[in-house]
């Protein structure tokens, strides 16, 4: 029996497998991708905000950089309008002053024509009886009437020379009178010459002063329009920039960014602020603008308190009202004369609640602020006055402060 024998062939040995390795390689890719993705994720998520943040940033800075290029230009014209307005106030004023001084001469010059009137009066009354005595004495040379008739009917000689010597008497005084009667007309005379010639004088000045007044006026008005138009430039560029610091701060994490916007800027108008303590009375409420002093060659002679119109204002002290109506320059103006002879006053007002003559006492609302007359804005102008009305127009900050008034740091 033949053996069979099979022949075993090995099967071909196989590399070793890869699928299982790029299975491995193909999750891991995946998973340091989904790593890589959030990780890009959190910094783009946090790149946002930051991106808008500087966007913000980058939009108020071009718009802070327009308001501060046109801020130059509102700045001069400005300047310049401040310029007007201060000479304007005191062209105005010296008008004022000039009326003031006209109206006391003629004044004046009635009161001496008056006298004038009554001297002249006293001697024609004078010269009658005189003349009356030389026709007694004519006529009694007829021993019928006079001062002859009048020794006749004498008793004896003594009683003779005593009428003699009392018509010599009656005479002399007569003439003695007349002679001071004719010195006193003289002298009233020369008065109204010079009277009228004062009221000429001071007319010509009031005359003078109106025509500066006048074309004070005119510089104001040229330097408002430009004002306004450049203002009015400024104020569009204010409010982009509003815009851009309320988006700023909200992006800053502000919780009410308007609110806080709001609160910087009311921090800031907090200076220079009047206050009041004791027994004063601050005339308004508002911030000081301009201060009393020569600029620019002129005088401003008072301070401006810049505020809303209808802003009450009121006198610091009790007082009479002197004054209380048109005045040239001011639109509308309340005078006040105070205990110490020294006047308040209140120009450029809206309206008016008072009328000269009324007594008023500490913290009586007078009038209320406005934009009459040579104004640049609402606001006071105030001065004290230590003179009379529109004489010595001096600084009324030591009248405030020695009320117990502060400017809050202004002036």
């Amino acid at each position: 029996m033949a053996t069979l024998h099979h022949t075993v062939t090995p099967a071909p040995v196989q590399p070793p497998s890869r699928r299982r390795p790029r299975q491995r390689v193909r999750r891991a890719t995946l998973v340091a991708g989904a790593l890589t993705a959030a990780l890009l994720s959190g910094s783009i998520a946090q790149a946002a905000p930051s991106a808008r943040t500087a966007e913000a940033q980058s939009a108020h800075d071009a718009a802070a950089a327009r308001v501060a290029a046109i801020a130059a230009r509102v700045s001069e014209a400005e300047q310049t309008l401040q310029r007007m307005t201060i000479e304007a106030e005191a062209a105005s004023g010296e008008a004022l002053a000039a009326q003031a001084a006209l109206a006391a001469a003629q004044e004046e010059a009635t009161a001496t024509a008056t006298q004038l009137a009554e001297a002249r009066t006293a001697v024609a009354e004078t010269e009658d009886e005189v003349s009356a005595i030389g026709r007694e004495a004519y006529m009694g040379a007829d021993d019928t009437f006079g001062d002859v008739a009048i020794l006749l009917d004498a008793d004896s000689p003594t009683e003779v020379l005593q009428q003699a010597a009392t018509l010599e008497h009656l005479g002399l005084e007569r003439t003695k009178v007349l002679e001071e009667m004719e010195a006193v007309e003289a002298m009233e005379a020369r008065a109204d010459r010079a009277a009228r010639t004062a009221v000429a004088e001071r007319n010509e000045l009031a005359r003078a002063a109106e025509e500066a007044a006048t074309t004070a006026d005119a510089q104001l008005a040229a330097a408002q329009g430009t004002y306004d138009a450049v203002a009015a430039e400024k104020a569009a560029l204010d409010a982009e920039l509003r815009e851009a610091e309320i988006r700023l701060l909200t992006l800053q994490g502000a919780d009410d960014a308007e609110a806080a916007w709001s609160a910087q800027q009311a921090t800031a108008a907090a200076v220079n602020t009047l206050s009041s303590a004791g027994g004063a009375v601050a005339p308004t409420s508002g911030r000081v603008t301009s201060c009393y002093g020569s600029r620019w060659g002129t005088l401003h002679a008072g301070i401006d308190i810049a505020a809303p119109i209808g802003t009450p204002v009121y006198t610091p002290e009790d007082g009479i009202v002197l004054q209380a109506g048109p005045a040239s320059g001011f639109g509308l103006a309340v005078a006040v004369e105070h205990g110490d002879g020294s006047i308040t006053l209140y120009g450029h007002v809206n309206q008016m609640f008072v009328s000269a003559g009324e007594v008023v006492s500490a913290g009586h609302q007078i009038a209320e602020v406005g934009n009459r007359g040579q104004s640049t804005g609402p606001h006071l102008h105030f001065e004290v006055h230590t003179g009379g009305l529109y004489a010595n127009r001096g600084n009324p900050v030591p009248w405030l402060s020695a009320r117990g008034i502060s400017l809050g740091g202004g002036c």
